[in-house]
């Protein structure tokens, strides 16, 4: 991080000169001027000082904002099939595993069914875009079909087969990642 430049540019969005901030703050314009081009660093007391002068504090001044990528395309989904078990996983935001959820898109023909996954902390939730899905828990058995939900929490042996005749699709969110 250039601290010289962000204080800058943070003089000069305050409107204020060199001389006006070195008045603000009890320090010389030319201690101000070396400051801002990295010819010297203030003391963590005087950069408090400065950034109470230019209405902010060290939190703020340091916390970085990171251009996150909100929208995601056709061009970012990955696909992963799997022809013995007959289904299709589409991750739908790039490395999602590395994230608090994990949205995918799972289709499965008919018969198809995702891998059994053992029990894990977390919840699943998911949504059947189209088609009917059997959901298993343990020992017991949901049946789920088109615009219906499921949410569980995973303290069993769980996964979701496909029953019908037709291909179903799903999104399916799992928190922590688990696909």
């Amino acid at each position: 991080m250039n601290i010289g430049n962000k204080i800058k540019m943070l003089r000069i969005k305050n409107g204020l000169t060199q001389e006006e901030l070195a008045n603000r703050s009890e320090l010389s314009k030319g201690f101000i001027s070396q400051i801002e081009r990295d010819l010297t660093s203030p003391s963590i007391a005087t950069l408090v000082d400065l950034l109470q002068c230019l209405g902010t504090n060290l939190k703020d001044f340091f916390n970085e904002i990171v251009n996150e990528k909100i929208v995601f395309g056709k061009e970012d989904i990955f696909v992963k099939e799997d022809r013995d078990l007959n289904y299709e996983i589409s991750w739908i935001v790039p490395d999602s595993q590395k994230n608090r959820m994990e949205p995918i898109v799972m289709a499965l023909e008919s018969g198809g069914s995702s891998e059994p996954d053992d029990p894990h902390e977390g919840e699943e939730f998911g949504y059947v875009l189209s088609g009917s899905i059997y959901i298993h828990l343990g020992s017991k058995k949901y049946k789920a079909k088109k615009d219906e939900s499921f949410y569980f929490k995973p303290t069993v042996v769980h996964y979701i087969s496909n029953g019908g005749k037709s291909r179903a699709r799903l999104l399916w969110v799992s928190t922590p990642p688990n696909f």
